[in-house]
């Protein structure tokens, strides 16, 4: 993990800093911290609820959906506001780097990867709750880290260490948002729109996205974020059958449908399947 992103860490037991101890990391208070082999800290406190963060076959899935470039557009353009809206001010100690882009809820590591790709000054920080996307987090770029954390439950971050947070797809908490970022720091969150795979959504009944998803958004960030910039993003796919799936398996439906139902029913659709990928792009400075 860069020294850098190490700093930022804070114990998500007490708020003090987080500095090597052996093969882990310990605060001053003596609060430890184990290093998994694949090279993630897991800084996960109390007892994770059953059923939340992605399954094994969820982030196998999502990693070959985004490697085989279905969602690239996405990552360019997520890519590309980043680098607009980082600050231009190294943070106070940080050398020639910009500061630390963290991601919430980063899953394998593919949007904060690409960020990274065209933020050359920056370090990363990936978050999330399933060890299963932090394996191939950890792995995401040589000049980022990763942890285990509950988003709901805090974010093991000290105050106004984060120039960029990036929310893809992800759980967000307002405050502790506004918390962890530098004043000159910017929030960029990805949402789905109704339009997003609506292609499959009725042929294959998979969850929908909510009506209000756009109105509880400026409800969980009003009070600490103002929105400076949005933007939509659509591209169409052509996907085979096995990407249909794939799609399928790596988000909320995967828990929800038969495996030999959802076989049945892709089997029916044309082939390539024509797909809608639609993203509301959001960007907030902080209040």
């Amino acid at each position: 993990m860069p020294a850098s992103v190490l700093a930022a860490l804070a114990c998500p037991h007490c708020g003090a800093g987080i500095s090597p101890a052996g093969n882990a990391l310990a605060c001053a208070h003596g609060h430890g911290f184990d290093v998994a082999r694949e090279g993630y800290v897991s800084l996960l406190t109390g007892q994770r609820p059953t059923g939340t963060g992605d399954t094994k076959e969820m982030v196998r899935a999502r990693q070959e959906f985004q490697e085989a470039g279905h969602y690239a557009p996405l990552a360019a353009r997520l890519a590309a506001l980043a680098a607009e809206h980082l600050p231009a001010v190294p943070a106070a100690g940080s050398g020639a780097e910009t500061g630390l882009v963290a991601d919430i809820g980063a899953g394998t590591g593919y949007y904060l990867r690409e960020v990274l790709e065209g933020c050359t000054r920056s370090t990363g920080l990936a978050l999330d709750v399933s060890k299963f996307a932090l394996r191939r987090a950890a792995k995401a770029h040589p000049r980022a880290g990763a942890a285990a954390c509950d988003a709901w439950r805090g974010l093991p971050l000290g105050t106004g260490t984060v120039a960029l947070l990036l929310n893809v797809f992800a759980p967000r908490d307002g405050a502790e948002f506004r918390r962890v970022l530098r004043e000159d720091g910017a929030l960029i969150v990805v949402t789905p729109t109704a339009r997003h795979l609506h292609e499959l959504i009725d042929a294959l009944g998979l969850v929908t996205v909510d009506a209000r998803k756009e109105e509880r958004l400026e409800t969980t960030l009003g009070d600490h974020f103002s929105l400076t910039r949005r933007e939509e993003l659509d591209h169409p796919m052509r996907l085979p059958h096995a990407a249909v799936a794939t799609a399928v398996g790596m988000g909320p439906s995967a828990r929800h449908l038969d495996p030999g139902e959802l076989e049945r029913r892709i089997s029916r659709l044309p082939t390539p399947a024509p797909v809608t990928a639609s993203f509301l792009l959001s960007v907030y400075r902080p209040v």
